[in-house]
């Protein structure tokens, strides 16, 4: 459908504990490139991230409204890895496109369960052909949670259409516990559903169908 310009915010994390760190404070198991989300004690969305592993280091782009959150979450666990952590946000675009295009040596693609991650330094210029709606009708198509609308901290990761993302076999993080218990005793609460409009509460609205996060029907 087109490309999209995401408001977005990328850290670079350096050391030899990059990935071990970022594995041990998420959702998802983190061995290279993937999606994960970070989350509080009680289980609260603080950022859905994308790792991108370029080798040397890992960047994360998450969403811009949430990055100072995500900085004070990661930054005072650091204690005694080999990390170090820089924003350089505004020196890069973030995109979405829909399709896998061709990009340029400098423009950075990964391909997700979203759509095609671009991260582009400022001195290369991609056109956004998306509107505002055509990206929410997008993601309502194909049942795409995004942050500020399903994504929120005030939910958890199962209730927003991200349950993907929270590893089932994978070790002690933040908030571990209690997805582990909503999981065993099927009890999450919440989920994201795609339903006919009119719809009420919609975190997202379409054309014809509209996203909205409901309570779970206990079968």
């Amino acid at each position: 459908m087109g490309i999209y310009k995401l408001d977005s915010y990328v850290l670079i994390i350096r050391g030899k504990d990059r990935l071990s760190f970022i594995d041990g404070l998420s959702t998802n198991k983190v061995e290279g490139n993937c999606s994960t989300v970070f989350t509080t004690t009680a289980a609260k969305i603080i950022d859905l991230v994308d790792v991108i592993d370029m080798g040397d280091f890992i960047a994360i782009v998450g969403h811009q409204p949430y990055k100072d959150n995500l900085i004070q979450h990661i930054s005072k666990r650091v204690l005694n890895q080999d990390i170090s952590i820089v924003d350089i946000s505004s020196n890069n675009s973030v995109y979405l496109s829909t399709e896998d295009i061709v990009v340029g040596d400098k423009i950075t693609k990964r391909n997700t369960w979203r759509g095609y991650l671009l991260v582009a330094p400022n001195s290369e210029v991609i056109e956004s052909n998306m509107s505002e709606d055509e990206f929410s009708e997008y993601r309502v198509e194909n049942m795409i949670p995004h942050q500020g609308h399903e994504i929120t901290p005030s939910v958890h990761p199962l209730a927003c259409g991200l349950g993907d993302l929270v590893h089932e076999a994978k070790g002690c993080y933040i908030g571990q516990e209690i997805l582990a218990r909503m999981r065993s005793r099927g009890r999450q609460g919440k989920e994201l559903v795609k339903q006919t409009n009119p719809v009420e509460g919609a975190t997202t609205k379409g054309k014809t169908h509209s996203l909205a996060i409901v309570r779970k029907k206990i079968e």
